[in-house]
């Protein structure tokens, strides 16, 4: 099975194995049996009490199949039945959990590349690094087993301005997110004709939104602070 490195938004390096074919197709058949399973019960209670509402027995006979996956995925961190019995979930390519959005292209695309309309799925992971299907490669996403999931601790050493006795000067920067730590990084390696001034309003904005002083002497030396100690307090939660 694969492994491959990823680094996280919080510069957390995770080397997860990536599920193999044969996982993921025996994961598929697990999930193939409980939606059979779950048919076969509901027509022997619909053959047993003798409903007379066929339009509710045919909506609990698609609905919840067709759906299956997805919902499980949605509200089980990645997971199917079939996947947990494996020890596999679904992630981001970047280690991060899914988005609706990404749960919704896989479910959606599965009717194209699943085996019941085509074996493209299938030809897609045989012949992809990750063993990605259509609708991985489509939602940025990687089945992995999770036993194999696993943090690499990154020393501080690999930082050139971080020593191992740095000393975090506003703990309030770990609630930024990875997004305006980025603006904030950007702003600071953008030089142009407006440059203090522009570091100017975004130090302020930095200040208001974390309700802290400035105790540095200009505002590029305060930015490059606070990212040095976002990055701090990430390395510290591995």
């Amino acid at each position: 099975m694969a492994e491959s490195g990823i680094i996280t938004g919080q510069y957390v390096r995770i080397q997860p194995t990536v599920a193999s074919v044969g996982d993921r197709i025996f994961a598929q058949l697990i999930d193939w049996l409980v939606i059979i399973a779950y048919m076969v019960l509901l027509l022997w209670i619909d053959a047993t009490l003798k409903t007379s509402d066929s339009v509710i027995m045919y909506v609990l006979l698609i609905l919840p199949p067709m759906f299956y996956t997805l919902l499980c995925e949605i509200f089980n961190q990645g997971r199917s039945l079939g996947k947990m019995v494996m020890k596999m979930r679904v992630i981001k390519q970047d280690g991060t959990s899914p988005s609706l959005g990404s749960y919704l292209m896989r479910w959606m695309l599965y009717l194209i590349d699943g085996p019941l309309t085509s074996f493209a799925g299938l030809v897609i992971m045989i012949l992809t690094r990750d063993n990605q299907r259509l609708g991985d490669l489509a939602a940025g996403t990687v089945v992995i087993k999770q036993q194999k999931y696993k943090k690499i601790q990154i020393s501080l050493d690999e930082y050139d301005y971080l020593a191992k006795n740095y000393t975090p000067r506003y703990p309030q920067a770990a609630d930024l997110a990875l997004e305006q730590i980025d603006i904030i990084t950007r702003a600071i390696n953008t030089r142009s004709d407006d440059f203090a001034q522009r570091l100017n309003l975004l130090a302020k904005k930095v200040q208001q939104k974390l309700n802290i002083e400035k105790k540095e002497a200009n505002d590029l030396a305060f930015l490059q602070r606070i990212v040095r100690d976002y990055q701090y307090y990430a390395l510290e939660e591995i």
